[in-house]
């Protein structure tokens, strides 16, 4: 199965996302990136893809980092409005891939005092409620066509 999903993955995410990928046991923590943010911005967004290679399911029950607050949140629509709620644990199903997003599933990184700026590396503990801890690092990159569907100050 690792393989499968380790090919199928290969040919959905662009090729400079294998630079920055971990593993912690069954689960791939694959391309984490964060958009760069306007000067005035308190808020951004980080993306990743998380796929769980095992057989049993895990999940994501917390996000560190060197903010006033980060935290992992769900986009929705509600009355023709788009939201964003805290959520206190993300499902990561066996042999499924999970993909935070724009306009989906993130991290949200709260209370910034300077923009993120296209280059800079953010450090991020991920929290597994099986897997354990992983320290990673959100790369800061540019916005393109393809994400600026994205619904918040990222």
């Amino acid at each position: 199965m690792k393989s499968l999903l380790a090919a199928a993955l290969a040919l959905t995410l662009p090729t400079f996302a294998a630079a920055h990928d971990y593993t912690l046991g069954d689960l791939q923590i694959i391309h984490p990136r964060i958009f760069a943010t306007a000067a005035t911005a308190k808020s951004g967004g980080g993306y990743v893809t998380i796929a769980n290679d095992g057989e049993t399911d895990d999940a994501l029950i917390d996000v560190r980092g060197d903010f006033p607050k980060v935290e992992v949140h769900e986009s929705y629509e509600e009355d023709g409005i788009a939201r964003m709620r805290h959520i206190e644990k993300l499902d990561l199903p066996a042999g499924n891939v999970v993909e935070l997003a724009p306009g989906g599933y993130h991290v949200m990184f709260m209370g910034l005092s300077d923009p993120f700026e296209v280059g800079e590396e953010i450090p991020l503990t991920l929290v597994f409620e099986k897997a354990g801890e992983i320290d990673i690092v959100f790369m800061v990159e540019e916005r393109t066509g393809d994400d600026a569907h994205g619904t918040h100050s990222e």
